[in-house]
């Protein structure tokens, strides 16, 4: 009769354990977010840089278990390149395409740890309708309790480099435009309440 008891003892204490290693909604705060990027002018005669004004997303995060979700969605109209002129340019058919390619995405998991924070995100980057797998590297994480909001806030700085031709973004290179794009992202997010 004693291992009714102890069963009961294991499964309430198996419970509250799973209680405490829960995931964590945040959502991003489109604020303080800003995906940003360089990319070559002509084969090294100068860099442009620029930004997307507009992101929305989701991280789903379980310190404890080392385990999460990242779910972004950009803007592609919000293209910024404090040029009015290449803003225009951007969102054309010859680049971003933006009327038929309104959005960029990334969804993927968090696959590196140190301790409980995150260092590495792995997954799907879809731009100009194309999809590849990116690795994002996460410098800087940090989260506190935020005296403004009220509530937890996560943040961190996130980067990432691929060749922007895997995806479609042809233009310039017949000029000798170099493809590479360095992609950084300042990101902030708040618990979801």
């Amino acid at each position: 009769m004693k291992l009714i008891p102890s069963l009961l003892g294991a499964a309430a204490l198996m419970l509250s354990v799973s209680a405490t290693a829960a995931p964590v909604t945040y959502d991003l705060d489109p604020s303080h977010t800003y995906p940003s990027f360089e990319a070559d002018h002509f084969g090294g005669l100068s860099t442009w840089r620029g930004k997307f004004n507009q992101s929305r997303g989701v991280v789903v995060l379980d310190r404890e278990a080392r385990t999460g979700t990242v779910e972004v969605t950009v803007d592609i109209n919000s293209v910024d390149f404090g040029h009015d002129e290449m803003n225009k340019h951007a969102v054309a058919p010859d680049i971003f395409d933006a009327a038929k390619y309104p959005t960029a995405t990334f969804k993927g998991k968090f696959t590196k740890f140190d301790g409980d924070r995150p260092e590495e995100a792995t997954g799907d980057l879809t731009l100009r309708g194309v999809t590849r797998q990116v690795k994002m590297d996460i410098d800087d994480f940090k989260c506190i309790d935020h005296p403004m909001a009220k509530r937890e806030v996560c943040g961190a700085d996130v980067s990432t480099e691929f060749s922007r031709k895997d995806f479609g973004l042809n233009f310039g290179l017949d000029m000798g435009f170099k493809p590479e794009v360095k992609l950084k992202i300042q990101v902030e997010a708040a618990r979801r309440q």
